[in-house]
């Protein structure tokens, strides 16, 4: 069986994720231990990022390289188009999601990270204790400006962030007008990578991922509550009903850290 070695609430992963249950190929989920459980990434393909795959006796990085992995060797419902500019516009919208939306995606989880205690509270991992835990989500906003701020992730950095998500995704509900997907009336890669990169814009509605009980359907102010952009996410939702199995269908990750969870108010 395919061996996914993964951090469960990395969007890259969850693009892989969707992929495999996708193509209906089995695989079982590694859940890589952040710091120490690397080295074990490192010593399988020599670099210690997840996503990495690994088929057999082949070991595969990186999200992309992944997805091309599994279209070649599982041909079963195809992710790429075999028209030339078809494919150029798949792997364009590809590359534009895991270069442009995620990293945006990320600034503005930072802007819900400060407003929202239970966002905080909620990506801390599970060992830490209740007294330090309630201090954190209790920290008010203008503390954690500077923190954010440190890191690269200003009040600037989140309001450009969020006005270059608005764009985004004005621009996926026009190319969605008159078409189930993206590209035509099949899913390709470009659709379950918009898909996974915009996961934690709003969570999706059922439980594909280990998160807490009840965010389903929740997420980042000011954007999932623009009406303009609900076809975008009711279209995303969509995907995720008709092509990703629920968690519980999937076995369980081998011993680890755990996934971090995430909640908004």
């Amino acid at each position: 069986m395919l061996e996914l070695y993964q951090f469960e609430a990395s969007t890259f992963a969850e693009k892989i994720r969707l992929i495999l249950d996708y193509k209906q190929v089995p695989y079982r989920k590694v859940e890589v231990t952040p710091g120490v459980g690397q080295v074990e990434v490192f010593q399988l393909s020599g670099q210690r990022q997840v996503p990495m795959l690994k088929d057999g006796e082949l070991v595969i990085p990186d999200s992309t390289a992944i997805a091309l992995h599994l279209e070649k060797a599982y041909p079963n419902r195809p992710l790429i188009p075999t028209d030339p500019k078809q494919k150029g516009l798949c792997l364009a919208l590809e590359a534009w999601a895991d270069e442009a939306i995620v990293p945006k995606a990320r600034v503005v989880m930072v802007g819900a990270f400060k407003q929202h205690p239970n966002f905080r509270t909620a990506l801390l991992p599970g060992f830490t204790p209740g007294p330090l835990r309630d201090l954190i989500g209790a920290l008010p906003g203008d503390v954690l400006n500077l923190v954010g701020t440190g890191v690269g992730f200003g009040p600037q950095d989140i309001k450009i962030a969020t006005a270059g998500l608005r764009q985004d995704l004005e621009a996926l509900v026009l190319m969605l007008q008159g078409s189930p997907y993206l590209l035509g009336d099949t899913p390709t890669l470009a659709d379950f990578a918009v898909a996974a990169a915009t996961m934690y814009l709003k969570f999706p509605t059922a439980q594909y991922v280990e998160l807490p009980e009840g965010i389903g359907g929740k997420g980042v102010p000011g954007l999932v509550d623009v009406p303009e952009f609900k076809t975008f996410f009711e279209w995303r939702d969509r995907l995720y009903a008709e092509f990703r199995t629920a968690r519980t269908n999937v076995p369980p990750a081998s011993p680890g850290s755990g996934p971090t969870p995430i909640s908004i108010d």
